[in-house]
């Protein structure tokens, strides 16, 4: 099998040469650099290329295996994975595939996966969600709109939203699950973001998605959280029909300019 080189040594910070190495790697890998079925370069030659030990290197594509990216054994060499075997719940590849540029079908089951997870989700937080639980939902709603009103980092707390509220349903598979989410829907969160008054147009829509929670109202809440994830639906058509760019969540999310 023909095994491909990085394209030029690539020197990596001593203090975390670990993570550095998973990132570079990583990144040349969902970039296509490291085409499915190739091998990476022997340990020595990624010894050579990052100025790194091999015990850093062996770690490094542990990390790898792990996110699903490549597959090592005694005959099989350290090959790259296809796509579909990738771990799409990892932060890391999602934010690698964003700044290669995510593709439609991406965006798309991302919706449908939020149609299915969060709707059954917010029902159960409206069942139980408990006062502490509801304080910090109530805390990432005021930081969004206080964002829309004088400037600031929207997307931040409107992840903070989403995932307060994921975590108020109780279930300890959801509350990981909220963990794990985060860079996938920061994607359809910075969309919408983008969008000319698309944050005060949807804050509306996130106040009646709480209110409901916290009168506890499950078909309430469910039908509020439905509208508010077409919304964003339509946003990401949007974007996809015209060609524009899909926003980078490798970098700080882009903050609301003051009114």
């Amino acid at each position: 099998m023909h095994k491909l080189r990085l394209i030029s040594p690539t020197r990596v910070p001593v203090k975390n040469a670990h993570a550095s190495t998973v990132e570079v790697l990583g990144k040349c890998i969902v970039a296509g650099q490291y085409p499915v079925g190739t091998s990476l370069p022997p340990e020595p030659q990624l010894c050579e290329n990052f100025g790194v030990s091999r015990t850093v290197v062996r770690e490094s594509i542990k990390s790898l295996v792990a996110k699903g990216l490549i597959v090592t054994g005694p005959k099989l060499g350290t090959r790259v994975l296809p796509e579909d075997q990738w771990n799409w719940f990892d932060p890391d590849v999602v934010s690698w595939l964003s700044q290669k540029r995510l593709s439609a079908d991406f965006l798309r089951d991302l919706q449908e996966l939020r149609r299915i997870v969060e709707p059954a989700a917010i029902r159960l937080a409206a069942e139980r969600a408990t006062p502490q639980a509801l304080t910090s939902i109530e805390i990432a709603f005021a930081g969004m709109k206080n964002a829309v009103e004088n400037g600031g980092d929207y997307v931040t707390h409107d992840l903070r939203f989403h995932q307060g509220l994921l975590q108020a349903s109780g279930n300890r598979m959801l509350v990981q699950m909220s963990k794990v989410l985060g860079a996938l829907l920061r994607t359809s969160f910075e969309i919408s973001t983008a969008k000319k008054n698309g944050p005060a147009q949807s804050l509306s829509m996130h106040r009646e998605v709480l209110d409901a929670v916290t009168a506890h109202q499950p078909d309430r809440a469910e039908a509020a959280i439905l509208r508010l994830i077409d919304g964003a639906k339509q946003d990401i058509e949007s974007v996809l029909s015209s060609r524009r760019r899909i926003p980078n969540i490798g970098r700080p999310a882009s903050p609301l300019r003051a009114h």
